[in-house]
């Protein structure tokens, strides 16, 4: 749950355009009601409890994060300028994207334990079900066609993505993004696997939520979350980890001006809205509306 809670997130913040950057963080309901709506009907004290949660978890993050994020967008956008932009570089970034995770889901696990723990028998029965009916639908839509397909169905949202940060890209760019997804085996077999083992880890934990190790049950869930989803899944994450660093190397080392160019637009228009963006109060947000 923290964990999509997290990529949500930051799909939606690194990825916006500047003024729905904005938008998003003073409104987005910041992953864990997104997924609690979806696979359970809250009642009306846990809505109100959580909302509050969030909200203070939003003005953690807003006061203490994002000038990390601020920072960490200066760097990227001088070593766009220089031209430093080689392999130890671009692990360098990564390393630094990967250690903003840790601090919000740590700071999430109280409300996210809290409200689990609150769970009535047949919320968790719902939770299950619901569950269940999504890994079926997702297993569906991507283990239906043939490895050819799934193939090219994910280098095309790699495109896609990539395509946000340093736009339309050229025709070798192209070929490194085909080769790379024909090189990532049975990856969505397994993230697909390993989102069901720890999806099952969390209804056992469940069982358990009135005793007084449920909380440590949650955290150990949270903090060793690939290890939960199967040794397959974590080979597949430090291949994976090691792999989109080659790719983005080799992408900016093909790269011609204009996505350089592009590529700094975009930073300093995130870095623009990490460093006006106020953390003020919700009457505030809504009279400014």
């Amino acid at each position: 749950m923290v964990r999509t809670f997290l990529f949500t997130f930051f799909s939606v913040l690194i990825l916006a355009g500047c003024s729905s950057t904005k938008l998003a963080y003073r409104y987005a309901d910041w992953g864990i009601v997104w997924w609690v709506d979806d696979y359970v009907p809250m009642t009306s004290e846990q809505e109100s409890r959580l909302e509050q949660d969030i909200r203070d978890l939003r003005q953690w993050h807003c006061s203490t994060e994002l000038p990390r994020y601020s920072e960490w967008l200066t760097r990227l956008k001088r070593d766009v300028r220089n031209g430093d932009l080689d392999a130890s570089t671009v692990a360098g970034h990564q390393d630094t994207l990967f250690s903003f995770f840790p601090p919000l889901m740590d700071r999430a696990k109280p409300a996210a334990t809290e409200l689990l723990a609150s769970l009535s028998d047949e919320q968790v029965r719902q939770l299950a079900t619901n569950m269940k009916d999504s890994q079926e639908e997702l297993e569906e839509e991507f283990l239906a066609d043939d490895a050819e397909k799934t193939r090219t169905a994910r280098a095309e949202r790699t495109t896609e993505r990539v395509e946000r940060w340093l736009g339309s890209l050229n025709d070798r760019q192209r070929e490194t993004v085909s080769a790379w997804s024909e090189a990532r085996g049975e990856q969505t077999e397994i993230w697909l696997e390993g989102r069901r083992n720890w999806q099952q880890a969390l209804l056992d934990a469940l069982e358990q939520r009135d005793s007084d190790g449920f909380a440590g049950r949650i955290s150990y869930l949270i903090d060793n979350n690939e290890a939960v989803r199967g040794e397959r899944y974590q080979q597949m994450m430090s291949e994976s980890r090691t792999a989109m660093a080659e790719l983005m190397t080799s992408l900016l080392q093909q790269a011609d001006q204009r996505h350089l160019d592009h590529l700094l637009g975009r930073a300093e228009e995130l870095a623009g809205d990490f460093d006006t963006l106020a953390c003020v109060s919700e009457d505030t947000e809504s009279r400014n509306s």
